[in-house]
């Protein structure tokens, strides 16, 4: 029987954060579109209470709880990393290493025909190794950031990395110095890193990314080359956007952030004052804090702001990867404020592609109200942020052309594993 008219069993396994559960529920549906593969999507209770709803994948998905060991500090609410207190990050990761045994019992159950696993478990490809399971990674950020890292390992540090002499693709993506200072400045030597580098070693002739050739043509094909296999784009894997009311549709812009202090709030906060929009800003603060909006913003700015502006509490990002995504398939700039992992590389490239500008912080490292106010003026009020709207556009019009394209190109790649 020819490869293409055989049924393949495909287990999913993303690191338990929202932003790598659902690009790989988007990823499992696409792929169980088609008649070749059934798709076992693997995660903890936490995690899968928040699919709610498979419509009509749900006969073609079929999901498998992973269950944590018990740890005092960690209860069964705390298994994902939405609404997780910093300081249980660690423990988190801990907690999911030591689950690597139950895990090995679902892969000689399900006994599936490949893995696709994500960035934190390189021992899930390992445990599939054993039982003669092939294992693709899959990558849920962008390749201009995996590329700039494998480019920095290359060089020995991230400081050769971000000098113009060296063969990098762009002269755009480059890390801040008050980046470079704090979260970066150990990464090449990090035990994070070490395991990302053991995922790319242990995936089988390629690797999945979240991403497309018209936005990241070059860096795909650069990191390609950096790691001797086949990078293959899955698409932008981005949901169909829900009906927006007519207040959000009047909205100027929307302004994400991420466990910011009560000091780049109050910057934030005036900055946007200043820039004389109208927007909505969306607030997050830690899961179970007992913080009221109105007391960690300037005296006065929600009465002064009122009819022009909403505050809200929820989900936002700063420039990660699905949120740049989707901010292009809904044509929407982007005004880029990073804090750490892979944003600040993604809002370089935000830049470089043209569809959105970066806050730039101080040398400390913090955000200033007055340039807040001037990328949000440009973005929304001059000239320069009328090539950025027309730029976001057409990517979105790309997102929407090309459809099913990509998966119909991975679903032929990952049959071909299989001889």
């Amino acid at each position: 029987m020819s490869n293409k008219h055989r049924n393949y069993s495909v287990l999913m396994f993303p690191w338990l954060a929202h932003g790598h559960a659902f690009p790989f529920l988007e990823l499992a549906k696409k792929l169980a579109k088609g008649s070749n593969f059934h798709i076992c999507f693997c995660s903890t209770p936490s995690i899968l209470n928040s699919i709610k709803q498979l419509d009509k994948f749900s006969l073609s998905i079929q999901l498998i709880e992973l269950h944590l060991p018990s740890l005092p500090e960690l209860p069964p609410q705390y298994h994902t990393t939405k609404g997780l207190p910093p300081h249980l990050m660690p423990t988190l990761k801990e907690a999911f290493d030591m689950a690597s045994p139950s895990f090995f019992n679902i892969l000689k159950n399900l006994s599936p025909d490949l893995l696709i696993y994500d960035l934190i478990q390189p021992w899930a490809p390992a445990l599939a190794s054993s039982l003669n399971i092939p294992a693709v990674y899959f990558l849920v950020s962008s390749a201009a950031t995996s590329a700039f890292m494998f480019h920095a390992i290359k060089k020995n540090s991230l400081g050769d990395a971000n000098d113009d002499d060296e063969e990098f693709p762009s002269s755009s993506i480059f890390i801040h110095d008050y980046y470079m200072k704090s979260y970066f400045s150990n990464m090449v030597e990090s035990p994070t890193t070490k395991r990302l580098l053991q995922c790319f070693e242990r995936s089988c002739n390629i690797v999945l990314i979240k991403s497309f050739r018209e936005l990241e043509g070059k860096y795909i094909d650069y990191l390609s080359d950096l790691i001797k296999k086949k990078v293959v784009p899955v698409g932008p894997l981005v949901q169909d956007p829900v009906e927006q009311t007519d207040h959000e549709k009047g909205a100027t812009e929307i302004i994400h952030e991420y466990f910011l202090s009560k000091e780049e709030m109050e910057d934030i906060a005036l900055g946007l004052e200043l820039s004389g929009v109208n927007f909505i800003w969306v607030v997050r603060f830690p899961c179970g804090a007992k913080v009221k909006v109105d007391e960690e913003l300037p005296e006065s700015f929600l009465e002064r702001t009122k009819e022009r502006a909403m505050v809200i509490e929820g989900f936002v990002s700063h420039c990660g990867w699905s949120s740049v995504m989707e901010s292009m398939r809904l044509g929407v700039p982007i005004i880029a404020m990073p804090m750490h992992v892979d944003q600040p590389l993604n809002a370089r490239l935000v830049e470089d592609v043209g569809i959105g500008l970066e806050v730039r912080r101080n040398k400390c490292g913090r955000i200033q109200r007055e340039e807040m106010a001037r990328v949000i003026k440009e973005v929304v009020m001059e000239r320069e942020g009328e090539k950025i709207k027309r730029k976001t556009r057409e990517m979105g019009e790309k997102i929407k052309e090309k459809g099913e394209e990509e998966i119909e190109w991975v679903a032929d790649e990952l049959i071909h594993l299989f001889g």
